[in-house]
């Protein structure tokens, strides 16, 4: 906690200096003052300091130019910008070169150390993302399958059973239920293997009309049929030296099952309409939700085919019987939400986390992250409670649920929705009190009003 108590104050003013360096240091803070924006940037450069506190209008370099001159290490600073003359332009364009926060002056000591109190909690936040990711890639192995988290005993018992099947051309077969992560394994292995720097190609056989399977897997020349006015290459082919991912192996057809069979064991193809065979050189991994041997058994898959990819089977455990997985997932997919709707969501409370370790997710991790984005979105806090939860409990479908609340499949129309409806609240509960709106928010006040500029 000391190193993130760290706190670099930049304030051209004498005595706003010795105010905030009395008030910080008696809160614990290992304070350090500039007087402008060129001195703090040497500073910065010399011991990067986790913390910053810096005013908008100073001479040299003012805080917008040292916000945008400042350099980032693998951990961000948190630049928190005060002004006694701000504009909403001013805050609005401090929050988008990454200030934290805008606040403005005067301001009362103890909303100043509040300010800084929730700067310390997103440090601690960013850092154990970090050393989540460090953890991850340790117990996966240097630089392979960094998108599958993996703390399980299964898990980690199936990735290193991946690692070593990554090494040999031997066809392998994925299985699992839906949702469990079977084309990032397949990826995994090709990424892992001899073959990673030529293409990795992926189709679901379930996805492709029956009449154009053929012509998909292995290409047609000019004139082999109405439409066929050049010749095209198939899947087979633009893999070349590469590997093929075919999900849903149990969803083809069996006349192209027989086809299938003779390209893996001639290592050949024949285009659709071609009197001539291409040798092909492609690695391929089957995968499928479907019990193949009862498929076998019933006579809708070919017992010569599934032995012929049933050299090596995966399969992927439901995230039910992987729960030690949950928490690291929820991590994982929080960090993507925060980056990719820009939220600041910190934590899930420990009600919640209960919550989610408690159901089945029978969608496995797409039902997990699905869920996740729900509460994002409808979350009031920067922390994720039982209430956003809510919708789970009932079994319902998370997309059902946000298309019902929502109406919209967009992230930014759904961001702009949700925030619409709070600041209405917030209005509503302080009868019009701006500054008391803010605070319910916890936003600074010109956020407020550049919000209140643009939806209301």
């Amino acid at each position: 906690m000391t190193e993130k108590k760290r706190l670099l104050i930049i304030d051209d003013e004498e005595n706003m200096r010795h105010m905030l360096s009395v008030v910080t240091s008696k809160a614990g803070y290992q304070v350090t003052i500039a007087e402008n924006g060129e001195q703090a940037l040497a500073i910065q450069k010399k011991a990067p300091f986790p913390l910053i506190l810096c005013d908008l209008k100073m001479p040299k370099m003012d805080g917008l130019q040292f916000l945008k001159a400042l350099p980032v290490d693998a951990v961000k600073p948190i630049v928190i910008m005060m002004s006694a003359y701000a504009t909403i332009d001013d805050a609005v364009e401090a929050m988008k070169n990454g200030a934290y926060d805008f606040i403005t002056k005067p301001f009362k000591t103890a909303e100043i150390l509040l300010v800084l109190e929730k700067a310390c909690n997103h440090l601690e936040l960013q850092e154990e993302n970090l050393l989540l990711r460090a953890r991850v890639k340790e117990l996966q192995g240097s630089g392979s399958f960094e998108d599958i988290i993996a703390h399980s005993e299964k898990m980690r018992s199936l990735l290193h059973l991946t690692e070593k099947v990554a090494r040999y051309d031997t066809t392998v077969l994925i299985t699992g239920e839906s949702g469990t992560g079977k084309e990032l394994i397949a990826k995994g292995i090709h990424q892992k293997s001899k073959r990673n720097h030529c293409p990795f190609i992926a189709v679901n056989c379930g996805s492709i009309p029956e009449n154009l399977l053929e012509s998909e897997f292995f290409g047609y020349v000019k004139g082999a049929f109405t439409g066929a006015d050049t010749d095209r290459k198939g899947l087979f082919e633009e893999a070349e030296s590469g590997t093929l991912f075919l999900d849903e192996i149990g969803e083809l057809p069996l006349g192209l099952q027989v086809k299938l069979l003779r390209v893996l064991q001639e290592q050949e193809i024949r285009p659709v309409g071609s009197v001539k065979t291409k040798n092909t050189n492609v690695r391929v991994i089957t995968a499928t939700a479907k019990d193949m041997e009862r498929e076998v058994e019933e006579g809708r898959f070919r017992e010569d085919l599934f032995y012929r990819l049933n050299v090596l089977t995966l399969h992927l455990p439901p995230l039910r019987d992987r729960k030690e997985d949950i928490p690291h997932l929820c991590t994982h997919f929080l960090t993507m939400l925060n980056r990719k709707m820009s939220l600041s969501i910190e934590s899930i409370s420990q009600d919640a986390m209960g919550i989610l370790l408690s159901r089945e997710w029978r969608g496995n991790i797409r039902e997990l992250q699905n869920c996740l984005e729900r509460a994002a979105i409808v979350a009031e806090d920067k922390q994720i409670l039982p209430s956003d939860l809510s919708g789970i409990r009932s079994g319902n479908s998370c997309n059902e649920e946000i298309n019902e609340m929502l109406g919209t499949f967009s992230l930014k129309q759904a961001k702009k929705i949700v925030e619409k409806k709070l600041i209405s609240r917030a209005l509503e509960t302080s009868k019009g009190n701006k500054s008391m709106a803010a605070r319910l928010l916890e936003i600074s006040y010109p956020s407020l009003l550049a919000k209140i500029k643009e939806y209301m």
